[in-house]
């Protein structure tokens, strides 16, 4: 079972819309489908139709985060060296061009580009994790190959 790495903030998002959705929302939808069944006839009953419809893609959601707490890794970044990259590490990148980038790595959950927070599982990440400051990396992007100079590494908090 392959461990999901996540911020602390993250795993109790996850785990609290988790017990949301056990907690309440079954019984709401539950409710509608009962209310929908004694109007009658189910093949023509949109109301039944679009509740079994909702009641599916919570048990997925619910599926899909029961999974997901139970394989979350917790990390705290701001206990790590950060020498090196890892989990949560905020680096420092100057292109070819001496263009500076900044990306902070974060779980999958937590993933925002447009932020500068890039998965742990993205092909950017996986080239930069293990990596030192001064370590030249090459990365194969949808533009082409691209060489960056790793600048700094080091920890920033985390604002997701």
């Amino acid at each position: 079972m392959k461990k999901v790495p996540m911020l602390e903030t993250t795993y109790r998002k996850l785990s609290e819309e988790l017990d949301q959705l056990k907690s309440e929302e079954r019984a709401k939808i539950a409710k509608i489908i009962d209310t929908a069944r004694e109007l009658g006839d189910l093949k023509e009953n949109a109301e039944y139709h679009s509740a079994k419809e909702q009641q599916g893609l919570m048990e997925a959601r619910i599926a899909e985060l029961t999974d997901l707490t139970g394989r979350a890794q917790v990390i705290d970044p701001s206990k790590l060296a950060h020498e090196r990259v890892s989990f949560g590490s905020t680096v420092v990148l100057i292109d070819e061009d001496d263009e500076e980038i900044t990306y902070t790595i974060v779980g999958v959950q937590e993933s925002n580009p447009s932020k500068g927070l890039i998965s742990i599982e993205s092909p950017m990440a996986r080239a930069l994790l293990g990596k030192e400051e001064g370590d030249v990396v090459e990365i194969q992007l949808p533009a082409g190959l691209k060489s960056f100079d790793i600048e700094e590494i080091k920890y920033v908090p985390i604002e997701l």
